[in-house]
């Protein structure tokens, strides 16, 4: 079951990849709903990895690496012309990352293995 958590989390943030760098990305139909968007994917997806992985030093390692990977698609979004570089989608997808750890921590775990 573990090992099924763990793809389906890479499943996920590889879904935000594409979803990010997609000409086409999905529509929203509220307002500021691309930001709703961006913090909901990345609290997920820290949310979900903080319950594979229970050590301090790794959730704040995949918390760094999703910031990471927040910052850099959207500078990627702003380079490929086709999209927009976002400073807002950039600050959700850290209060994202930030608020999933945060709920990892307080919330009951769910079992993944």
């Amino acid at each position: 079951m573990r090992i099924a958590g763990i793809a389906a989390g890479w499943a996920w943030a590889a879904a935000i990849v594409w979803l990010s760098l997609t000409p086409s990305p999905l529509e929203v139909d509220i307002e500021h709903g691309d930001k709703l968007g961006h913090f909901v994917a990345y609290g997920w997806l820290m949310f979900w990895f903080a319950q594979v992985y229970q050590e301090s030093k790794t959730r704040i390692a995949y918390a760094l690496g999703f910031i990471a990977m927040g910052v850099g698609l959207e500078f990627l979004q702003g380079r490929f012309g086709y999209r927009t570089y976002e400073m807002f989608d950039m600050y959700a997808n850290i209060l994202g990352v930030l608020l999933g750890l945060a709920a990892a921590l307080v919330l009951p775990r769910i079992r993944l293995s």
